[in-house]
């Protein structure tokens, strides 16, 4: 056996972040969540497909909460970077929009169309975007978390420290992606030595906004251990970061958590960033 990260050949780590096979029944959560998504897009008020950059994904929707000067959810998708869609995950805005956050959801380009330093920049240009204002959003100067789960995870990590950013919370985030690097899951992302470095959130810590680092207590090992090293390094750098597992939930499960106003992951953002 050659072994590749923490005692773990080519197989054992495929299966180590293999969230689908782990869920019995993901492939049927997943179809209910696209149902769920287009009742949204057919019901709640949105402004789709506004446009960050020239590229056919470079696109985000916008749920308003109402009130001017509400605070903002900024939702990224997960999908290890080449798969899923904004559009997959619109069900989950119900629960920031129920707690008075307006809604952005992201997209971004998708792996192996885009290298892992494109996606980062996108999602550097879409903050960027906000942040000038130029669709008249009105909320370049309010609160704003930024969230994503799993690969959306790792990409709210990234960008902690931008300065629209108010307060983080990424969700079952893979932030070290030298595992990633070593399995099938780099067949299309083809991740070279620098970006696993320079990509890597756990890995660079720096001054950010506090965090609410999210994950469901019963996902794979692997994800829960990035999550609680991530949220445990953090604070011995002296950044502000709770570690919130939900009982419970699964990969997919937490993102129905999520999408409950009452939920888990809602409660704990309430606390760090009350609404008027």
């Amino acid at each position: 056996m050659t072994t590749l990260y923490r005692g773990m050949d080519r197989a054992t780590l495929d299966a180590a972040y293999n969230n689908s096979k782990a869920v019995p029944g993901s492939a049927r959560m997943m179809v209910r969540f696209r149902a769920r998504s287009a009742d949204v897009y057919r019901d709640v008020a949105c402004r789709c497909g506004l446009a960050y950059g020239p590229s056919p994904r470079q696109r985000y929707d916008w749920f308003p909460a109402g009130p001017a000067g509400a605070p903002t959810f900024v939702f990224i998708h997960g999908g290890y970077w080449q798969a899923c869609a904004k559009e997959d995950f619109a069900f989950i805005v119900h629960g920031p929009l129920k707690r008075g956050f307006n809604v952005v959801l992201a997209e971004y380009t998708l792996a192996p169309q885009a290298s892992m330093t494109q996606i980062v920049g996108e999602i550097g240009a879409l903050l960027d975007h906000l942040q000038a204002d130029r669709d008249g959003l009105g909320i370049a100067r309010q609160p704003l978390c930024l969230s994503g789960h799993s690969a959306g995870g790792h990409l709210a990590g990234m960008y902690r420290s931008h300065p629209l950013v108010s307060q983080a919370m990424p969700i079952s985030a893979l932030v070290d992606l030298e595992p990633i690097s070593l399995g099938s899951l780099n067949d299309k992302l083809q991740l070279t030595a620098r970006e696993v470095e320079a990509f890597s959130p756990l890995r660079h810590i720096a001054r950010g906004a506090p965090m609410t680092v999210v994950v469901g207590d019963a996902e794979l090992p692997e994800l829960i251990r990035h999550s609680r090293q991530y949220a445990a390094d953090c604070q011995e750098r002296g950044e502000t970061a709770s570690f919130v597992p939900v009982p419970g939930c699964n990969h997919f499960s937490v993102l129905e958590d999520l999408a409950s106003p009452t939920g888990v992951q809602m409660a704990a953002l309430a606390r760090a960033m009350p609404t008027k």
